[in-house]
């Protein structure tokens, strides 16, 4: 199972939301939108001190596949390493806070390899208007009518990847590597990622 997330092109990440965890599904995204097998299973808890969040093969998290962990203890510029299921390095992520105060900004990259993609909010216009609706003190507590979509780029300005939000009742991301250039596993490390640690 792990091997069929490493080298997918096209995945689904569908997150539920429970009292005291987020709960992410990684499903495989077929040609028609609809959604097939389980590709992995991660379970956030909030409010934790030092951030983590480790993917299975399936909702009984009965065997580990990978993970994403924090460096640092709430640090806003932690950075985050993406290991697979011995432990080994995958790569790394890490939020840029100073370019994401209008427009949230990313790095991502590899293990032993120099290469960085960088990550940002396609549309500067609904970044913006994201966050004057997270300023409002009244509508901040509703949901966000506005979806966000991320464009991984390597230097030479190529998309290797990119996570779409969709609009649904609990959110709902699709995520494109084409030629499967990038690690699948970093993918959806970072798609989680993306959504778990947004607001942060």
């Amino acid at each position: 199972m792990g091997s069929a997330l490493q080298t997918a092109e096209r995945f689904a990440v569908n997150q539920k939301i429970t009292l005291m965890v987020n709960r992410y599904e990684i499903r495989e995204l077929l040609p028609d939108g609809s959604t097939g097998e389980l590709l992995a299973f991660a379970q956030q808890k909030r409010l934790a001190f030092k951030e983590e969040v480790t993917f299975y093969t399936d909702e009984a998290r009965t065997q580990p596949v990978f993970s994403f962990k924090a460096r640092q203890r709430l640090d806003l510029g932690a950075t985050y390493d993406v290991l697979d299921a011995a432990g080994q390095p995958i790569g790394w992520f890490r939020k840029d806070f100073g370019k994401s105060l209008l427009r949230s900004t990313w790095h991502l990259g590899f293990a032993n390899s120099p290469v960085e993609l960088f990550g940002q909010e396609r549309n500067k216009n609904v970044a913006i208007a994201r966050r004057l609706w997270e300023f409002l003190p009244v509508l901040s507590d509703l949901p966000s009518p506005f979806v966000f979509h991320f464009d991984f780029t390597d230097p030479q300005g190529s998309v290797l990847f990119s996570s779409q939000r969709k609009r649904s009742l609990r959110d709902r991301y699709e995520v494109d590597v084409p030629g499967a250039r990038i690690d699948g596993r970093l993918a959806a490390a970072m798609a989680v990622a993306l959504d778990a640690l947004q607001s942060r």
